[in-house]
C-alpha cells in the first residue's frame, strides 16, 4: 500500500478561469511550445500539467508510479492570503468544494486537504469545520506565514484550536515573503533553499513560543523532510541551555518536541532520509512526492528501498502512518 500525503491540486474551474484571464489573484495561462504554464501576477510560473486538475490523468499518473492513494492539497501558490477576507473565503470555499467533488469521484483513491483563508482566522476556523464535517476533507493545508505574520501568532488561535478539536492535522507548506524571495532569487533558490529555511523557522517558532504546549493535541506535518529543522535541532537545544530567551516559554528541550511533528519523505536522497528516520522514528514519517511539480520525488521507491529498515517500518512509512493520522479507514483496510 502506497499512500502519498504531499501531492497538489488545482481546481478545474480555476484553471479555466486562468485561461480566460479571470482567475482570482490575476493568474493567467500561457502556452509555451504546446505546454500550458500557470503564470501568477507576482511572477511565479510553472507548467499547468493536467494532473493538477484532471483526476483521470492524476489516477493514471499514480498507477504509473505505483501509488495507491493520494491526499490532495491545493497548490501553495493558491493560498491567496493577500486577498481581502471576503474574496479569500469565497475562493477557499470554491476550492474545497471542487476538491470534495474530485475526491467523491475517485472510488476511494483520493482524499483532500482544506484550503483556509488564514487572513481571516475566525472565518478560516469555520471553513475548516465545514470542510471536515460537510465535505469529509481530512486535513488542512496552510502556509508557514500569512504575509509577515507567523503561525504561532495569537490571532491564529481559532484555527489551531479548531484543528485540535476536530482531530485533523495542519500540513505546513513553506511560503516566502517577496523580500526573502529576492534574497534567494538566483539559481531557483527560493524553492531549493528558501522553502527549507521557512519550514525550519515556522516549526522552531511553534516550539519556542509555547504554541505546541498550548495545543497539546494539535497534529502538524512538516513537508520536504522537515526542511532544515532536523539537522539543526541540536542548536535549538544548546540555545535552551545557554540563553534565557530560548527557554522563556519552555520547560523542556526543543528536541523533545520533534515527535510532535510528522514528516514526509521528500529529501531526494536516502542518506538524509535515513538520518530523519533515526532522529524522529519510523512512525513519524510518511510517503510524499510533491507531484506533479518538477521538484517532485519520483524516485521515492528507490530511496526507500535503500534504507536499512525492516518490512514493517516500510509498511508504516508507505501507508500505515498516514492512514492513522488522517483517519483513512478504507486505506487502513488496504494496508492491512
Amino acid at each position: 500500500m502506497r499512500l502519498d500525503i504531499h501531492t497538489h491540486f488545482v481546481a478545474r474551474s480555476y484553471a479555466e478561469q486562468a485561461r480566460r484571464g479571470q482567475a482570482v489573484g490575476g493568474a493567467t495561462v500561457q502556452n509555451v511550445d504546446g505546454q500550458e504554464w500557470l503564470v501568477h501576477a507576482e511572477g511565479l510560473r510553472y507548467p499547468l500539467h493536467p494532473e493538477y486538475w484532471d483526476m483521470e490523468r492524476k489516477l493514471a499518473e499514480m498507477d504509473r508510479l505505483g501509488i495507491d492513494v493520494s491526499v490532495l492539497s491545493p497548490t501553495p501558490s493558491l493560498f491567496h492570503y493577500g486577498l481581502a477576507p471576503g474574496p479569500g473565503l469565497e475562493f477557499c470555499q470554491g476550492t474545497n468544494e471542487g476538491l470534495a467533488e474530485a475526491v467523491a469521484q475517485s472510488n476511494g483513491r483520493l482524499y483532500g486537504m482544506a484550503a483556509l483563508p488564514l487572513q481571516a482566522p475566525e472565518a478560516a476556523a469555520r471553513e475548516l469545520r465545514r470542510a471536515v464535517q460537510e465535505f469529509g476533507l481530512v486535513a488542512a493545508h496552510v502556509g508557514t506565514t500569512v504575509g509577515r505574520i507567523p503561525l504561532d501568532d495569537p490571532r491564529f488561535e481559532p484555527v489551531l484550536a479548531t484543528a485540535q478539536d476536530l482531530g485533523v492535522a495542519l500540513v505546513l507548506h513553506p511560503v516566502l515573503l517577496d523580500a526573502r524571495r529576492e534574497q534567494f532569487a538566483p539559481y531557483y533558490m527560493p524553492n531549493l533553499v528558501g522553502y527549507m529555511a521557512e519550514t525550519c523557522v515556522a516549526a522552531s517558532r511553534l516550539i519556542l513560543s509555547g504554541c505546541l504546549d498550548r495545543h497539546p493535541r494539535l497534529e502538524a506535518v512538516l513537508v520536504h523532510g522537515g526542511g532544515y529543522l532536523p539537522y539543526q535541532i541540536g542548536r535549538l537545544d544548546h540555545g535552551f541551555e545557554v540563553r534565557a530567551e530560548t527557554r522563556a516559554n519552555l520547560d523542556a528541550l526543543p528536541s523533545s518536541y520533534l515527535r510532535r511533528f510528522h514528516f514526509d519523505t521528500i529529501t531526494h536522497a536516502p542518506l538524509p532520509l535515513k538520518f530523519l528516520l533515526e532522529l524522529v522514528g519510523c512512525d513519524r514519517v510518511m510517503l510524499g512526492t510533491d507531484l506533479p511539480f518538477d521538484m517532485a520525488d519520483r524516485r521515492f521507491a528507490e530511496h526507500l528501498s535503500a534504507l536499512p529498515v525492516d518490512e514493517q517500518a516500510l509498511k508504516a512509512i508507505y501507508g500505515e502512518n498516514a492512514a492513522r493520522l488522517f483517519g483513512l479507514r478504507a486505506a487502513s483496510r488496504k494496508v492491512e
